[in-house]
């Protein structure tokens, strides 16, 4: 089996090891357009492949969740690793009546992360991985505020050795979320609109990887049921998206196919074999 990582958003190359008949199959994690690269020519040589692609997780937030316990748990979701991992909350949309109420106690405790040295201790936002990466960032946070969000905080480089970025929270009360992520935005009622939930792409769920809901409800009734609404490949229900070793993990749609990890991982690369006795 052939594994490799590959994050960023150009294409891969052409790998000749891929050809090779001793590799009998591949997985990737990396973005969209490497996983089209390495399914297109594992396909062409008829050859299994697992794609663990870019996701645009929504944190949803219902009328009776524990706002405080909800915001540490999404702020913990949206800077981990520095914002830089696939499993990070992108979006968050919240129920109409605690819309406020968390906007504000969000934006308290992103200002007051504290921006520097990732080795200190005292640390909680380190730099970005590469400058482009950065200014990559930087023009989505652009692209979001001409399309109408609301510039809640940060939204500027960090000057400086390093690629350091100011914790930014970004608002919009409606409209579609569209393809910006670290967007706040409100939901009215306890309904949370199907397109908002997984992405939109010309006005269908393009990314559908994994979600979370904070909500404390007599056995989770409802915020199960919009899991079960909800296209994406996992969902947690009052905690943090995490990867575990016993769970299946993977997403649908361009967020990629197959699961890793778990029974369900392990019976990816193994082949049924039939034997029959009369």
């Amino acid at each position: 089996m052939a594994r490799f990582r590959r994050c960023s958003s150009a294409p891969a190359r052409r790998r000749p090891w891929l050809a090779d008949d001793r590799v009998a199959a591949a997985t990737l994690t990396g973005s969209e357009p490497a996983g089209r690269s390495v399914a297109a020519q594992c396909g062409d040589r008829i050859k299994k492949t697992v794609l663990e692609l870019g996701g645009s997780d929504p944190f949803i937030v219902m009328p009776s969740a524990d706002l405080e316990e909800a915001v540490s748990t999404a702020v913990k979701a949206r800077t981990i690793n520095n914002g830089q991992s696939c499993i990070a909350a992108k979006r968050f949309i919240v129920a109409e009546s605690v819309y406020d109420d968390f906007e504000r106690r969000f934006v308290e405790t992103m200002k007051a992360l504290q921006v520097g040295d990732p080795m200190a201790p005292e640390t909680d936002m380190g730099p970005l991985a590469t400058s482009a990466i950065r200014e990559e960032l930087h023009a989505q946070v652009e692209r979001a505020v001409a399309s109408g969000a609301r510039l809640l905080l940060g939204g500027r480089m960090i000057g400086g050795p390093g690629y350091f970025y100011e914790p930014t929270v970004a608002g919009r009360r409606t409209a579609p979320i569209g393809r910006f992520p670290r967007r706040v935005v409100r939901a009215g009622g306890h309904a949370v609109p199907r397109h908002r939930r997984g992405g939109s792409h010309r006005g269908r769920q393009r990314f559908a990887v994994r979600s979370r809901v904070e909500r404390v409800d007599e056995r989770y009734r409802r915020a199960v049921a919009l899991h079960r609404r909800n296209p994406g490949g996992r969902g947690f229900v009052n905690g943090m998206v995490a990867s575990d070793p016993r769970l299946p993990f993977g997403g649908v749609k361009r967020s990629g196919y197959g699961r890793e990890l778990g029974v369900f991982g392990i019976r990816e690369f193994v082949n049924v074999k039939t034997v029959w006795c009369k």
